[in-house]
């Protein structure tokens, strides 16, 4: 979808459109739990927003690595990743006895996340422009 999103709104509104869909196609889930009766209504719903917000945001991410990269292989293997290793269970690391010891971790592997995602998917690594740059003037995802 992002592919055909890019030349109509800018590589900055299909990073932000192309993950909202995304989050929505994972709403079936929904209706496998309503129909199966897999807990309450309240509950499922509370399940299904929190689910549509991590997936958008997955879908962001994936979506900017698309564009840095220009490779559909780097957006596949972190769904793939993202789908064997599931959400971080952050409940049992704060049950854990070395509980600071494993939020230093994850305090670490984020920041680390945030501080090499830019620079390790440098379009120049991948032997090519990237894919905004054949879209609209305006860059932001790309510079």
């Amino acid at each position: 979808m992002l592919p055909v999103l890019l030349p109509c709104a800018g590589p900055g509104p299909a990073v932000l459109a192309c993950p909202l869909f995304f989050g929505v196609a994972h709403f079936h889930h929904v209706i496998e739990q309503l129909r199966f009766r897999q807990g309450s209504v309240g509950s499922i719903f509370l399940s299904a927003a929190f689910q549509f917000s991590y997936t958008a945001v997955f879908g962001a991410y994936t979506a900017f690595i698309f564009l840095r990269t220009g490779h559909l292989v780097g957006p596949v293997l972190c769904h793939s990743f993202c789908n064997s290793m599931g959400f971080p269970a952050l409940g049992a690391a704060l049950e854990h006895p070395q509980r600071l010891l494993l939020a230093a971790c994850y305090l670490l592997g984020v920041a680390l996340f945030l501080l090499l995602l830019h620079p390790l998917t440098n379009p120049a690594f991948f032997g090519h422009a990237p894919v905004c740059a054949l879209a609209a003037p305006s860059v932001s995802v790309c510079s």
